[in-house]
């Protein structure tokens, strides 16, 4: 009686622990794909989406959900999407959108964000990085203009 207790326990606990990690990783990659809204909107040329979802972007971090990422990494990013949110120059928001880019590039190398391979971009005439889930390039720095320059330099895991 007691083995066949402890065996449920222990099935118990197997499948238990996955799903607690999994919740943190979804946690996380809402904040990836919200991120992703952003860069498709810079990609669009489409200034007032960009905003917008900056604005959820920042929404997201204020939960204060996410465990995987540590609350002064969180408010440094919040702080990057802020000034996304609050320009309506598509010029300013690319910059803005750069610096931002580089702080979650960071995080996504120290934390697991996604279960999904995340693709590390760079563009060579902004000099900057972005993240994607795919790995065909749509740059969000120069949108329509300069949609397909860049290159994939790491693929996160």
């Amino acid at each position: 009686m007691k083995k066949i207790f402890y065996m449920i326990a222990l099935i118990a606990v197997i499948f238990v622990q996955p799903g607690f990690a999994q919740q943190n990783t979804s946690q996380s990659t809402g904040l990836l794909s919200s991120y992703y809204e952003i860069k498709d909107a810079l990609v669009a040329d489409n200034s007032k989406l960009a905003a917008t979802k900056a604005a959820e972007f920042v929404k997201i971090l204020a939960k204060g959900d996410l465990q995987t990422i540590d609350a002064a990494q969180q408010k440094v990013l919040a702080a990057d999407a802020a000034k996304i949110n609050a320009s309506n120059a598509l010029s300013s928001q690319r910059d803005y959108f750069s610096v931002l880019s580089a702080h979650l590039i960071s995080t996504a190398k120290t934390s697991k964000l996604s279960a999904e391979p995340i693709y590390e971009l760079y563009c060579p005439m902004k000099k900057s990085s972005w993240l994607s889930s795919k790995q065909a390039i749509k740059n969000p720095y120069y949108g329509s203009t300069m949609l397909t320059c860049g290159k994939v330099t790491e693929t996160i895991k």
